[in-house]
Formats: C-alpha cells, structure tokens, sequence
C-alpha cells in the first residue's frame, strides 16, 4: 500500500467514525429529552402506520436470524468498508501518475544504477522525479540525449529498454565508443551525474492490431527499439501479432541481452523467431555468417503484403544495403523519413 491509500483508508475510517459517533451521541441527548429519534420526522404529522407493530415486527425479525441491533450495525459498517476498498482497488490503487516525458522541455535526471552487459556496454538506469512515476514513451518511440561537450550542444536518440511497467526509473543501453560523443559521455558518468532528456519522439507507435506479421531487421545497439517492441507484444494476450527479428554483430560478445531474447523465443515459438548473424564466429557457430543476404530475408521476413511491416535499425552502410535486398525482393520502396503507414520502416 503506497501513500496516497493509505490516507484515503485513514481518510475514509476516520469520516465514517466521526459520523457512528456523531449518530449515537444525538439519538442518546435525544433521548434523554424525550425525543423517539425514529418519530421525529412525523412530529407535525399524523401517523400513517403503528410504530409500535413496526418495532414488533423488526424485533421478530431480529430474533428469526438471531441478530440484534448491534450486529446489524457492526454489518453494515463491515459492509461500507469492503465496498469503499473494493471501489479504491479497482478504481484508484492502479492509476499511474501523470507522464513525466514533455516533448518541448528538456529535464534532467541523474543516474542510479549502472549494470555492466559486456567491457563497452551497459545498461544506464536513471531515477524519475518519484517512485511511482512512469515515463510516459510510447512503444516504438524515443528519447533524446542532450549534452555539452567540448563547449559545443550535442544530441543522440535512444530507445529505452523499460517501459511503462518499470516505475520510477527508465533504462538506455549504450555501447560506448572512444570517439563517440554522447555514448562516451554517458559511459563517464558517476552515479548521481545527471543527464539532460526530451521526448517523446519518432513516428513509430505500436499497437497490438498494427499488423498481422513484423519482420525486424536489427545491427548492434539498434536491437534496443526491436526488443522494446517484442517485450510489449509478447506480455499481452490479446496481441496475436507475429514476430521474427534477424539480428547482425560483427562478433559474438556484441549480441546484446541475447539470454533475454532466446528466453523469449523459447517462451513463444509460435509468435517470435529469432535468428543470428555474425562477421567473425567463434567456433562451433550455427547460426549465419558474414552479413544480412538478401537469401536470408526472404527466408526470415514475411513477404510482402499491406498488412505486414519490416522494421530495420542499424548503421547506415547496413540500412542501406538492407533496402538494396528488400527492393530486389519487390517491397514497396521506403520513404527517406518512414511514416507509421509505411511497409517498410528505418528507425
């Protein structure tokens, strides 16, 4: 129980105690007056019923149950409390605060926790403003990552890993690079450094009814929107959405959180296939070698049809090729900035 019910239960017995008491306080200085509390609305008015063949009545009544007033009243109030909590439960206990993203204000927010995936990755979790608070990203969309470095303003997009269900905080994994600019940044932060953020932003909004089938084409770090999109439609029931996602690294060590997506997979054969590609195997390798074939594509990505997508991020060089196999293979041709509507989408 969180704060907010908690003072509603204490609000809500402390009410209700106020006015048991309050109620039996009167009745008894009415009665010491002289007054019959039941009678009281009749005063000035001539008696439609006998009020004593009433009580008689209730008194029978009473004694066939084997109750008396007493218990009636501990009932009744048993019966307010459950229902005022099962309202609260239902109604209250799971609304979320309000969003803490705003697409026109930058807001900064430190570090909390750093958890280490590979010698250059790691996954970068940061504190929202209160415990309960949720980020507010829509899946398939992204934040910005703004900084000053060198004297200069630099900015990146990322897609977190969490979601709405994670609150307070919000996680980004980043693979670090020597000349990179904001993945370096990020990657010399101390626990409490505070980095500056805005969003949401990007035109890609899931939707459990999007499509019939999404094929995922994936290239290093550019797993993060692929997998934030698989993890939405796998945990809802009602989402029947198909799923196969290839994913490309140069060498075995780069396939990000790869535990998590064979869990995945394994979980739901049916709905979610996922298949490797490396440049330099290591021994033993199964999977594919070298880079994303127009071969594998076929094999791998649903054919083309209006209620289908194909979804890519990556390196450019990989993008670019991409779009070279998928043209060959007679999809629609991509647009330079993709739109949700579109079959074929480059985040």
């Amino acid at each position: 129980m969180n704060c907010q019910q908690a003072l509603f239960v204490v609000s809500f017995l402390s009410t209700l105690s106020v006015l048991l008491f309050g109620f039996h306080w009167l009745r008894a200085k009415l009665r010491e007056a002289g007054y019959d509390v039941s009678r009281l609305i009749l005063i000035g008015l001539e008696p439609k019923f006998d009020t004593t063949q009433f009580s008689d009545d209730t008194s029978r009544i009473q004694m066939a149950f084997g109750i008396d007033s007493s218990y009636v009243q501990v009932i009744a109030l048993a019966l307010a409390v459950a229902s005022s909590a099962f309202i609260f439960v239902k109604f209250g206990s799971s609304s979320k605060r309000k969003p803490v993203l705003n697409p026109q204000v930058w807001q900064e927010f430190s570090l909390r926790e750093k958890i280490v995936i590979s010698p250059n990755t790691a996954i970068y979790r940061f504190a929202l403003p209160h415990p309960q608070d949720v980020l507010g990203l829509p899946i398939g969309q992204h934040i910005s990552v703004s900084a000053e470095i060198n004297g200069k303003d630099v900015m990146r997009s990322y897609t977190p890993t969490s979601s709405d269900d994670n609150l307070g905080h919000f996680d980004l994994l980043i693979k670090s690079y020597e000349k990179g600019n904001i993945s370096r940044y990020v990657s010399l932060l101390k626990i409490g450094d505070k980095v500056r953020i805005r969003g949401p932003k990007g035109a890609f909004k899931y939707t459990p009814t999007l499509s019939r089938e999404i094929g995922m084409i994936a290239g290093g770090t550019g797993i993060t929107p692929m997998l934030q999109i698989v993890r939405a439609a796998l945990k809802n029931p009602e989402d029947k959405t198909r799923l196969s996602l290839i994913y490309a690294n140069v060498n075995f060590e780069d396939i990000l959180l790869k535990k998590e997506l064979d869990a995945l997979a394994a979980a739901h054969p049916k709905r979610f296939q996922v298949y490797y590609v490396l440049n330099n195997p290591p021994q033993g390798w199964t999977g594919d070698i070298g880079f994303v074939t127009k071969d594998q594509i076929e094999k791998h990505m649903p054919s083309t049809n209006h209620d289908i997508k194909v979804l890519m991020c990556g390196p450019p060089p990989m993008i670019t090729a991409m779009k070279k196999h998928l043209a060959e293979l007679n999809y629609p041709a991509p647009r330079t900035i993709s739109k949700l509507e579109d079959q074929i989408f480059a985040f």
